[in-house]
């Protein structure tokens, strides 16, 4: 673990994307060498109490990755080894595209945040399908789905359609996502003029494919820069057309960074996430799952989400700054209080 530690301090001095590349593939190899799970300490960070959460299935811990750390299901297998419960890939469009131009990923050592205009760059929703065949774990997998940048928000719902029903078996849970601030007028996608219809058409695409795989959780991924008023029509929409899950929250584009326009993530979204969390859990009452995504960089940040109404915990930024170490900490604490 030691070893993994200092390799991810020197990580923090490369250009940011080129370091999220190399700490990727260098998961990968030693996974695939068999030293990853040695590295790890063989620590148990199993929940035994643990089934299911809402109707995703197979949970063995309630702490996961979030999208965007694996955008095409490449490396399943080796994040997977880390310990967490569940891994969310994506975001994936029904084609591939290259997003935004270079730079545009930023890490700010210091505030422990990182600002990215990524853009929805992924190899297509065919290429993760061939991944996700390829994998060897079993580990719940959510899928993170959303529009070519060149589709336009009346004609969105045809490419999550299209995303949702390649994904859907391979599936534990799709993700919707509407909030990401680095495609131009996705946002726009959660007024609802767009949303009641887009949830309604996915949920029927939804009821339709469960009738050959079973049935799958459809989440909805929002932003943490929505006002109160929105946030209280978007939950309304929820419950109206029965989407089983809400993910709070996208990264934020309420900063002043120094790199310009993005979407922030890490220490400075921590507390707009969880605000977010709380507030929609008020809306939503017990009956649809919440997973928590944003801020999480320790122990205490990941019991404050679940003390706000959270059933499951994504980590992204989190584990760049920190590391597997961060996972051990999380998983050895919430298993010790989960089994006493």
């Amino acid at each position: 673990m030691k070893f993994i530690s200092l390799t991810t301090k020197f990580l923090h001095y490369l250009p940011s994307e080129i370091s999220h590349f190399i700490a990727l593939k260098s998961l990968k190899i030693l996974n695939l060498s068999g030293i990853l799970p040695f590295i790890m300490g063989g620590i148990d960070l199993k929940n035994s109490n643990l089934k299911a959460v809402g109707k995703i299935e197979n949970l063995e811990n309630r702490l996961g990755f979030a999208a965007g750390l694996d955008k095409n299901g490449e490396y399943i297998d080796c994040l997977a080894a880390l310990g967490v419960g569940f891994i969310e890939i994506g975001t994936v469009t029904p084609r591939a595209q290259p997003g935004n131009k270079k730079p545009r990923l930023f890490r700010d050592i210091n505030k422990k945040s990182i600002l990215n205009r990524l853009g929805f760059n992924n190899k297509g929703v065919d290429r993760l399908v061939t991944n996700i065949k390829a994998r060897k774990s079993h580990i719940p997998i959510g899928i993170s789905i959303g529009k070519n940048f060149d589709t336009s928000n009346e004609n969105a719902y045809e490419d999550y359609k299209i995303c949702m029903e390649k994904v859907y078996e391979f599936s534990s849970y799709i993700a919707i996502n509407i909030s990401s601030p680095n495609t131009q007028d996705l946002r726009k996608l959660s007024a609802e003029e767009y949303l009641d219809s887009l949830l309604r058409e996915l949920k029927k695409v939804q009821l339709e494919l469960s009738l050959n795989f079973g049935y799958r959780p459809i989440f909805l991924k929002i932003s943490p820069d929505e006002n109160l008023n929105n946030l209280e029509n978007i939950c309304k929409l929820i419950l109206k057309n029965e989407i089983d899950g809400i993910i709070c929250t996208n990264t934020t584009i309420e900063h002043n960074e120094k790199y310009g326009e993005g979407g922030l993530s890490g220490k400075p979204l921590r507390e707009k996430s969880t605000d977010t969390v709380t507030i929609v859990k008020k809306f939503l009452g017990e009956g649809v799952t919440i997973i928590a995504s944003g801020g999480v960089m320790s122990v205490a940040d990941y019991n404050e989400k679940i003390a706000c109404g959270a059933d499951l915990v994504q980590i992204y930024t989190g584990f760049i700054f920190e590391g597997p170490k961060l996972i051990q900490d999380i998983l050895v604490k919430d298993t010790h209080q989960r089994k006493t």
